[in-house]
């Protein structure tokens, strides 16, 4: 048989979390089409894998690219670190469906200004997306705070009844077009306001759909249980399947809560379709709120529209400088990014170890400091986590990249190698793979990233951009609880 391309002498660890095995692997239009010893396979492209590991493509569960997509298709920050599939949408704030009265309004000023904001519906952005030929794969969420900016004149209040019929339309009509489903941002002040009852009249949509709720939890910090037993009524009233974005116990007084929350989502799962995604990291990043402000951790400042040149020093420094409160310096910054070093390193590491989690990245592309996680949380996770810390053998690191991810979020003959499935790869080496992006110099490629294939084409080699870009737009595949109902 003659194929496309052939790896030969891999390390095979397929998604699913079982050992690896030796194994070379065939490519032919664009799906695995073959996958044992193949002596007598041959191909118009032959790779020796040389006993490197081969994986399905990562899957980015939790990042802001929805613009990046298609303002810089080429994707290089996560294409770099082996991510061949990004999930749009998260934390209540899409790219589309959005109609803008002026600025964006915080926090959907992370995804860009306003002529980032193009798409008036759904259908609009995913052929935009289509269009402009992104080099990975993209499946998207639909942002409650994008559709209340849509239908409220201010944000700082619920939605009234006439409101939320016009926002479940126009969510409605997204998941037609497929859309994933809901995301929430509750912690953010342009959603805050917004009642349980509100997010749950929108929820109600996704059941007809088979679709999810993720969440950014109305609180991270003190109040964590309780916020999330709101996402967990919620999910019950829809019977949607829920899924809590950046799993973290925030700030100094939170820190070792990790057991209790973490008990509290292994508490609801037998009774509900429930998991949750985290980062490797022990920092926070998001626009700067006042209301996070504190000396308790360090804030790093990472963009400011009056204040440029404080991007890359401490909130400490600048109101040292300036001799003034740290609270007075942030108004003065305001509006600006930031980044929050307000979590604990043992509560980091019993999260992303828990069999629930998935890994995303919540990098911020348009930050031009932007948090390390952007360039480096999936090689991290391999390198430093798996094979320096020894938190979790490399198979189940793998799983939670991939398998888990294409199970929880529905995407169709991806996330694990198997004959017939798209052909989304990566090739790394286990003893070198690692992050090099750092706080204070972010945007560095990861190490150790042999080769990553998208749909079967070979997208990145040796360092670098092919300059190819055979991403596709996903929609949203079949009755998402079914992914949950497998485990």
């Amino acid at each position: 048989m003659h194929y496309d391309t052939l790896i030969r002498n891999a390390v095979v660890y397929d998604g699913s979390g079982a050992p690896a095995q030796p194994a070379s692997l065939a490519i032919l239009d664009g799906r695995i089409a073959a996958l044992g010893g193949l002596p007598h396979a041959r191909a118009d492209a032959v790779l020796d894998a040389g006993g490197l590991a081969l994986a399905p493509g990562f899957i980015d569960v939790h990042t802001h690219d929805d613009t990046q997509v298609i303002r810089a298709p080429q994707m290089l920050p996560k294409l770099s670190q082996g991510v061949t599939t990004v999930i749009v949408g998260n934390c209540g704030i899409s790219a589309s469906p959005v109609t803008l009265r002026g600025a964006p309004p915080d926090p959907m000023n992370l995804l860009g200004g306003a002529g980032d904001f193009r798409y008036p519906t759904f259908a609009a952005y995913r052929a935009a997306v289509t269009a402009a030929q992104p080099a990975v794969n993209v499946a998207a969420l639909i942002g409650h705070t994008a559709l209340r900016n849509n239908h409220l004149e201010r944000l700082d209040r619920s939605a009234g009844e006439p409101e939320i019929a016009a926002m479940r339309a126009q969510l409605r009509a997204a998941l037609e077009a497929g859309a994933l489903g809901l995301s929430s941002g509750l912690a953010y002040a342009s959603a805050a306001a917004a009642d349980t009852g509100e997010v749950a009249a929108l929820a109600e949509v996704l059941d007809e759909f088979g679709a999810l709720y993720t969440t950014h939890l109305r609180d991270e910090f003190d109040g964590i249980l309780g916020a999330l037993d709101e996402a967990f009524a919620i999910g019950r009233h829809a019977r949607a399947p829920v899924i809590v974005s950046h799993l973290k116990c925030a700030g100094a007084g939170n820190w070792g809560r990790s057991g209790e929350v973490l008990a509290r989502l292994a508490q609801a799962a037998p009774h509900q379709p429930v998991g949750c995604d985290c980062y490797p990291y022990a920092a926070s990043s998001s626009t700067l709120d006042l209301k996070q402000v504190t000396a308790d951790f360090e804030i790093g400042i990472t963009w400011s529209e009056p204040h440029p040149e404080a991007a890359g020093r401490t909130l400490g420094e600048i109101a040292a400088d300036w001799g003034v409160p740290l609270l007075e310096a942030a108004r003065r910054l305001q509006p600006a990014g930031a980044v929050y070093h307000g979590m604990h390193e043992d509560d980091v590491r019993r999260i992303l170890a828990h069999p629930l989690t998935m890994v995303g990245s919540d990098g911020l592309p348009d930050d031009p400091l932007p948090h390390p996680r952007l360039w480096g949380a999936f090689a991290r996770v391999l390198g430093h986590y798996s094979r320096d810390v020894g938190l979790l053998p490399l198979a189940q690191a793998v799983h939670k990249m991939t398998g888990l991810s294409a199970r929880r979020f529905g995407l169709a003959q991806r996330g694990l190698i198997r004959v017939g499935f798209h052909a989304d790869l990566v090739l790394f080496d286990p003893a070198t793979v690692r992050d090099t992006a750092r706080f204070d110099a972010p945007v560095q490629a990861a190490q150790g990233i042999v080769g990553v294939w998208v749909n079967g084409v070979a997208t990145y080699r040796d360092g670098a951009a092919t300059g190819a870009r055979a991403g596709r737009f996903l929609p949203r595949a079949g009755d998402l609880r079914a992914g949950f109902a497998a485990e």
